[in-house]
């Protein structure tokens, strides 16, 4: 669903390690490169690793590693 920018996080492809790319959370709206925006809660974090999201949003064809994405929205969550 549609939401405020405020009420989004914004997330980016992280360095590749290992032929894999993180995803990695930017709560500050800073990191460089082609950003893609979800809700912060674990629900949205899951749906979008099931429909694959982050791949086709980041333009990353390499796997994605979402766990820094998932540990920040849990963290926050608390």
């Amino acid at each position: 669903k549609r939401a405020a920018a405020a009420d989004l996080l914004r997330v980016v492809a992280g360095p590749d390690a290992d032929d894999t790319v993180s995803v990695v959370p930017d709560p500050r709206r800073r990191l460089p490169g082609r950003g893609a925006w979800l809700h912060p809660d674990s629900g949205c974090v899951a749906l979008a690793e099931r429909r694959r999201a982050f791949g086709r949003a980041l333009r990353v064809t390499d796997p994605i590693d979402p766990a820094p994405v998932r540990e920040y929205v849990s963290g926050a969550e608390r």
